[in-house]
């Protein structure tokens, strides 16, 4: 029997942009101040991954909430399942934007909000190519599982604890990052710098604070510093008036008394490229490190400034590494706090690492490093190894069959930074939405997706799930 895929996603086109708008309104940022039992996250992960399901429910499907973690819509019955993971829940949607990024808005064929592209888009581009499965009757051999999440972006206890009720499904793919495929995804793990705080030098660091997750590039930061005498409030201002003409940033100073406020203003990416991103924190380090703070203020700035900044790949930490198939070791240092009335200030460095190191590579690197600083570490215990699925699995082939018949492209395997719910499984993948030379706006202000490319991944969709589950 040959299906039209595209015919039939044309006759839905409405409907599932309707779905899509209603869920990208639901502010699904995880708010840790804001849990309870009943939201393990916080209301808006709660909230979104209830909204999802409830799709699900309203389509005939059979579907299960594992207590607000985390659930499933299914479909189908067979002695193998087919996994499809997505999530609902969204990084900070920061500032920067031009619209209310959880008021969905329409734009030269483009639907700007939080979510769009990182995962609500793909996620419904997905779920469509499943529910068309179902609306059509077509014969299955094979159970379809629908997994849906709402802790991807912090620390996937979401999924611990799913799968601590759940069975694993034998294979899948996420629709969380690009075609033609992604069968490769580096190790992912944070390691916490803690540094001495206090000061004893002539100029002041009260406050240095920048960062909104560790898997993002800072695009903003703040510094509050206080400085011996009004002779020099002027030096310091006047630099740093140069220091922004001379750099890719932007900012502003403003004084009161002898306190000087600095804000700086970079470029946010997703962690896992941090080439991309212009990071805030560290061009303002890097200003400050020219003046005379001391004790924990200074090996504070001394560390960012010297061992970090525009450091991108490891290398002045002395963890750069590189593999022929996965590519280069990449550093995000996302998270930074100092405040002159505690008694530590810390960095969040995350690292996305290739297969032929380790975490303990990376821990020696640091201590070599940064230990003279008086540094210690602390690894947080959502430590993700590299994961590879060989270019001839049948479902690697299948998937690339697809993209290719429906695109005239060549497919290609892909290994890249991030960490999708594809590497739950062995033999599971990521597999768009995004297609090659697309414009990467996930965890960035004025996030979007473009239509086309929403409906195009939901013709693939659809005829992947039959071929992989029929």
């Amino acid at each position: 029997m040959t299906i039209d895929w595209q015919k039939e996603v044309d006759a839905r086109k409405d409907d599932l942009l309707q779905d899509l708008i209603d869920l990208l309104k639901v502010k699904s940022e995880r708010e840790d101040d804001k849990v309870t039992p009943d939201a393990p996250f916080g209301p808006g992960p709660r909230d979104a991954l209830v909204h999802m399901l409830a799709y699900g429910e309203r389509d005939g499907f059979i579907v299960k909430n594992v207590d607000n973690y985390a659930g499933h819509i299914e479909y189908g019955e067979g002695d193998e399942t087919l996994g499809i993971f997505g999530h609902m829940d969204v990084v900070p949607a920061g500032d920067g934007w031009d619209t209310n990024p959880y008021e969905p808005v329409i734009k030269d064929n483009k639907i700007y909000a939080r979510g769009s592209s990182d995962d609500k888009g793909p996620s419904m581009a997905a779920y469509y190519g499943m529910k068309i499965i179902k609306e059509l009757g077509l014969p299955l051999s094979k159970k379809i599982r629908f997994v849906v999440g709402s802790d991807e972006e912090s620390g996937w206890a979401d999924m611990d604890y799913y799968f601590e009720h759940e069975a694993k499904p034998d294979f899948g793919f996420s629709p969380d990052a690009e075609f033609p495929i992604i069968n490769g995804e580096k190790g992912n793990v944070s390691v916490a710098i803690h540094l001495p705080s206090g000061n004893t030098g002539s100029y002041t660091l009260e406050s240095f604070v920048s960062g909104l997750r560790a898997n993002m590039v800072p695009g903003t930061a703040k510094a509050v510093v206080t400085v011996p005498d009004a002779e020099k409030v002027t030096e310091l201002t006047t630099a740093f008036t140069a220091y922004l003409e001379a750099n890719p940033v932007k900012g502003t100073s403003t004084v009161e008394d002898l306190t000087v406020t600095f804000d700086l203003i970079g470029k946010g990416a997703h962690g896992a490229s941090p080439q991309i991103g212009i990071n805030a924190a560290t061009f303002l380090a890097a200003f400050l490190n020219d003046y005379d703070f001391s004790g924990g203020a200074k090996n504070f700035v001394q560390a960012i400034a010297e061992y970090i900044h525009e450091d991108v790949y490891g290398e002045k930490l002395h963890t750069a590494y590189e593999d022929e198939k996965m590519g280069k070791l990449t550093m995000n240092a996302g998270l930074f706090d100092f405040s002159a009335d505690k008694d530590q200030a810390f960095v969040n460095l995350n690292f996305r690492y290739p297969q032929g190191t380790t975490l303990e590579n990376i821990e020696a690197g640091l201590q070599e490093t940064l230990g003279s600083l008086g540094a210690t570490f602390s690894t947080e215990p959502h430590h993700m190894k590299p994961h590879y699925v060989p270019q001839d699995d049948p479902l690697v082939q299948t998937l690339l069959a697809v993209y290719e018949e429906h695109t005239g492209e060549k497919g290609f395997e892909q290994i890249i930074g991030g960490g999708t719910y594809g590497r739950l499984l062995e033999r599971g993948v990521a597999y768009g939405a995004m297609f090659p030379g697309y414009t990467d706006t996930m965890h960035q202000a004025n996030e979007f997706m473009e239509l086309d490319d929403l409906f195009r991944a939901a013709v693939i969709y659809a005829d992947a799930i039959y071929r992989l589950a029929k």
